[in-house]
C-alpha cells in the first residue's frame, strides 16, 4: 500500500512556490534586515511584504503582526506579555482545560508566578460555553485566552461572544488560532481579541515561523530582549528565509481557504464511510459543526497505540493527539476533560486533512484503517 498521510494537524507539506520563494533569500539574496546597505534593505523588504501577505490573511494591520518562532512562542508572548504588562491590575487569567499545552503549561508556570488562573471545562461536544467563561471572571481578571479551534478534535469554540464579553468588561482577549486560520475566515476585529496567534506550518508554510498579532494599544511586553527587530516586540535576527516561507503560505492560502471547508467535510464523509464498512461502529468525538478536517475517532476494544504502530507499519500516518504529546503514553487532556472514559480516550485516534488530501486517498486509507483495526480488537471489546 503506498503511503498516506493523515497527520495534517500536526504539520502540513511545503507548497512548491514556498519552496521556491524561501529557496531565493537561502541562495541567492543574503542580507540581515537590520543593516543599512542594499542587501540588507532587500532583505528588510522581503520581510514587511511578508508581513503584509500575513496581516491580510487574518484582517489585521501589518504593523500589528509580530513574528516568532512559531505557534508556541506565539501563545507563550501572549501570556506572558500581557499579564506582565497588567500585573499591578490584577492576576488572574481565565482559560479553558482543552487549550494546546504551549498555553497550559503557560499557565502552569504563570501559577508559580503568583497568578491565579481558571480552567474553564468543556461541555461533552468539547465547546466551552460562554457563559462558563462569564462565571469564572472576576474584578481582577486581566486576560482570558480560549482557542478558536481545538487541535484534537476540531471542536470550534463560541470565540466572538467570548470576545465580546472580554471587551465589554475591559479585560484583554487572546485566541491561539492556528488550527482556525488554515480553514476560517479570521478577522481579528470580527472575534474582537486583543492577540493571536498563528503558525505557518499548519497551512503549507515552513516549520519554524509563526506571528502574534498584537492589537494596536495593547498592554503588552516582549519576551526577548538584546534588539530593536520586529519594532521592539521581539529581539533576534529576524528568519528571513522562514518569513518569506510563511508570506507566500498565507497569499496561497487566502485566495483558496473559502472552497476547503466543503472539500474537508467531504474527506470526512467518505473515510468515515470506509471505516465503518470494514470496522462496523466507531465513536466520533469530532462535532458535526466543528472543523472536518480534523477528526477524532475511537474504535472500542482497540490500543490505540497498537493501532498506531500498525498504521505505520501499513504507510499511514495519524496521530494520538497533539503532536507536541504524542510521544508520550499520557492519555489526552481534551478527551478527558470532555468526561471521557479512559477506555474511550486510549482508543482513540486522530486523523487530520488537508486541502490537497484526495478523496482517493482517504477511502483508501479508511478501509484499510478499518481492516486493521478490526484484527486487533481485544476479545469481547468490540460491539
Amino acid at each position: 500500500m503506498r503511503a498516506i498521510y493523515l497527520d495534517h494537524a500536526a504539520t502540513t507539506f511545503v507548497l512548491p512556490e514556498v519552496r521556491e520563494a524561501m529557496a531565493r533569500h537561502l541562495e541567492e539574496r543574503v542580507g540581515n534586515p537590520s543593516s543599512i546597505h542594499e542587501f540588507g534593505r532587500r532583505a528588510k523588504a522581503a520581510v514587511e511584504d511578508a508581513r503584509e501577505a500575513v496581516a491580510a490573511l487574518i484582517g489585521a494591520t501589518a504593523a500589528e503582526v509580530v513574528f516568532t518562532s512559531g505557534g508556541t512562542e506565539a501563545d507563550n508572548a501572549a501570556l506572558v506579555g500581557a499579564v506582565l504588562a497588567l500585573r499591578d491590575r490584577g492576576r488572574h487569567v481565565v482559560t479553558t482545560a482543552i487549550e494546546h499545552h504551549a498555553v497550559l503549561y503557560t499557565a502552569r508556570h504563570l501559577e508559580e508566578w503568583g497568578f491565579e488562573v481558571t480552567y474553564v471545562h468543556p461541555g461533552p461536544r468539547g465547546v466551552v460555553g460562554a457563559e462558563d467563561v462569564a462565571r469564572a471572571l472576576r474584578p481582577d481578571t486581566v486576560l482570558v485566552s480560549v482557542m478558536w479551534v481545538n487541535n484534537e478534535t476540531g471542536a470550534v469554540q463560541p470565540v466572538r461572544d467570548i470576545g465580546a464579553l472580554a471587551k465589554e468588561r475591559g479585560i484583554l482577549f487572546h485566541t491561539d488560532a492556528v488550527q482556525a486560520v488554515p480553514w476560517l475566515p479570521v478577522e481579528v476585529d470580527a472575534v474582537g481579541c486583543d492577540l493571536l496567534s498563528v503558525s505557518a506550518h499548519k497551512l503549507h508554510g515552513p516549520q519554524g515561523i509563526g506571528a502574534l498579532y498584537v492589537r494596536k494599544g495593547t498592554p503588552w511586553v516582549p519576551l526577548l530582549y538584546g534588539g530593536t527587530q520586529e519594532r521592539g516586540r521581539r529581539a533576534g535576527t529576524e528568519n528571513v528565509p522562514g518569513i518569506v516561507g510563511f508570506g507566500a503560505a498565507a497569499a496561497w492560502l487566502k485566495a483558496r481557504r473559502t472552497a476547503g471547508l466543503d472539500h474537508a467535510a467531504r474527506l470526512r464523509e467518505v473515510f468515515l464511510g470506509a471505516v465503518r464498512e470494514e470496522f462496523g461502529k466507531v465513536l466520533v468525538h469530532s462535532p458535526e459543526d466543528g472543523i472536518p478536517a480534523i477528526l477524532n475517532v475511537a474504535f472500542p476494544g482497540v490500543s490505540a497505540e497498537t493501532l498506531l504502530m500498525n498504521l505505520d507499519l501499513h504507510g499511514i500516518a495519524a496521530s494520538s493527539g497533539s503532536a507536541c504529546t504524542s510521544g508520550s503514553l499520557e492519555p489526552s487532556h481534551v478527551l478527558q476533560a470532555m468526561g471521557l472514559g479512559d477506555a474511550v480516550v486510549r482508543s482513540s485516534l486522530r486523523f487530520s486533512f488537508s486541502i490537497q488530501t484526495t478523496e482517493e486517498e482517504v477511502r483508501e486509507a479508511g478501509r484499510a484503517v478499518g481492516r486493521i483495526a478490526r484484527r486487533l480488537v481485544r476479545p469481547g471489546g468490540h460491539g
